[in-house]
């Protein structure tokens, strides 16, 4: 097993990665305090303030800004904790520094704080940023677990790390649950490779999925004490499902809805007629904007609309799967990167709120930089998500074959965003671009780590 384990780098082969890395969290600091609201981030932040939740959107972001606004009046503070997490856990994975020179994880660190995902995305309030930032670092412990494991001390105390910050990633997004299941899976597999023991392996794995799981329960309860009544998830699958009957019946108009024409006929009409007509696989928007669509789903039944739903895919499976297709390469391929929204910066919400949180709307001349300098890499692979997933892919094949305990973790948080990525296929109703966030930064992650021994990683030596 000594073979297999990280030995300590050198000073002076981390010292070069090492200060990029700091370097770069600073600056990213400078260039994105005091953070970047869009109209959902401010609203977020209204609820924090107001310890009164909506879930639309997952209520442990806005408790988060609520807490950091609580201290400093603002999103500052969630953006620096955001900003440190990303950047912590890139440069803990100096610790695996087997080179004797750091220049290549230094150049690979160099191109990652560049990049727009760490620059700009490590300062807007969204809460596809702190998924990925929570997902990523708990896979990044994960791996120091199998570094530490000879100690019982450290190896507790990175695993409980690892449980906290797995379960914030299933509180974040509604599809975040996947990672549950992968950061347990890693947790077992590490814990079996060290000890040669399935039984101890699966104990594990088990401990660890169900500790998130308890945990994301729990503070999905507590959270939900808070809540302003809202359905915001049944609300949301309500959307989807009139999104995909839509589409539906934008593919195929003679195909009818049979269950909805006898219990809801407004709603079946509006669907047939409204809904095929507004819709678009680049989003749900305009359907959404209908008003007298949106008040007859109100209005609707749930139960016939879950039926008239599950019947479209059992009874007309290529339909469905023609339509979901092209929904999800809107995604994945962001056909149009203008429509599928890139960038953000500056400050925007509803009036009346930015006014009860005393900010306005901010337009600065460094958000136009920065705004610029992000557009000016638009049609390049560092906007291409298939880029990414292919670069995730190559590091998968190369972590796999060279099998280090800790490659099992990076290994397992690439397939935990590939499937994260497959699940829009499901889920999709929009393309915008932070959507696939984690797959960016976890396939740029990936990249780092396997730069860090780079001869290694390409022999497939352990």
């Amino acid at each position: 097993m000594g073979d297999m384990t990280p030995r300590p780098a050198s000073t002076g082969a981390a010292i070069a990665p090492g200060i990029v890395i700091s370097a770069g969290f600073i600056l990213t600091l400078l260039v994105d305090w005091p953070g970047h609201l869009s109209y959902d981030s401010v609203l977020q932040l209204l609820q924090g303030r107001t310890s009164v939740y909506n879930t639309w959107h997952p209520p442990v972001m806005a408790w988060m800004l609520g807490l950091g606004d609580a201290i400093m009046p603002g999103a500052a503070l969630f953006v620096t904790f955001q900003a440190a997490l990303c950047f912590g856990a890139l440069l803990s994975l100096l610790a695996f520094n087997r080179s004797r020179s750091g220049w290549p994880a230094a150049l690979v660190a160099l191109a990652c704080i560049a990049a727009p995902q760490f620059l700009l995305y490590q300062g807007i309030v969204w809460k596809d940023v702190l998924f990925a930032d929570a997902a990523v670092a708990s896979f990044v412990c994960l791996a120091h677990v199998a570094r530490v494991w000879p100690s019982p001390i450290l190896r507790t105390a990175v695993l409980s790390a690892s449980v906290l910050l797995l379960a914030l990633a299933a509180l974040t997004r509604q599809n975040g649950l996947i990672v549950l299941p992968l950061g347990a899976m890693a947790s077992g597999l590490i814990a079996w490779r060290q000890t040669k023991s399935a039984t101890v392996g699966i104990s594990f794995g088990l401990a660890m999925l169900t500790s998130a799981t308890v945990l994301a329960g729990g503070a999905t309860l507590a959270l939900n004490t808070r809540s302003d009544g809202d359905p915001g998830p049944r609300e949301q699958f309500d959307l989807l499902e009139v999104y995909d009957l839509s589409a539906a019946i934008a593919a195929d108009p003679r195909l009818g809805l049979t269950i909805l024409s006898r219990t809801d006929p407004k709603l079946s009409r509006l669907i047939s007629v409204e809904g095929a007509r507004l819709y678009t696989p680049v989003r749900s928007d305009p359907i959404a904007a209908s008003q007298p669509l949106m008040t007859a789903l109100r209005k609707s039944n749930a139960a016939a609309l879950d039926e008239e739903w599950f019947a479209l895919i059992f009874r007309h499976p290529l339909i469905y799967l023609t339509n979901r297709t092209h929904i999800f390469w809107w995604v994945l391929a962001t056909q149009d990167i203008f429509q599928c929204r890139p960038l953000f910066a500056g400050v925007e919400g509803p009036p009346a709120a930015l006014k009860t949180l005393g900010m306005s709307r901010r337009w600065s001349a460094k958000d136009d930089a920065l705004r610029a300098y992000g557009m000016s890499l638009l049609n390049t692979p560092v906007f291409s998500h298939l880029a990414f997933g292919a670069l995730a892919l190559a590091a998968l094949f190369l972590l796999l074959r060279r099998r280090r305990p800790p490659d099992i973790a990076i290994a397992l948080l690439l397939v935990a965003t590939l499937v994260f990525t497959a699940s829009f296929f499901v889920i999709s109703i929009a393309c915008d671009y932070r959507y696939l966030y984690f797959l960016d930064l976890s396939a740029l992650f990936a990249l780092f780590y396997l730069s860090l021994d780079v001869r290694s990683a390409l022999r497939g030596i352990p």
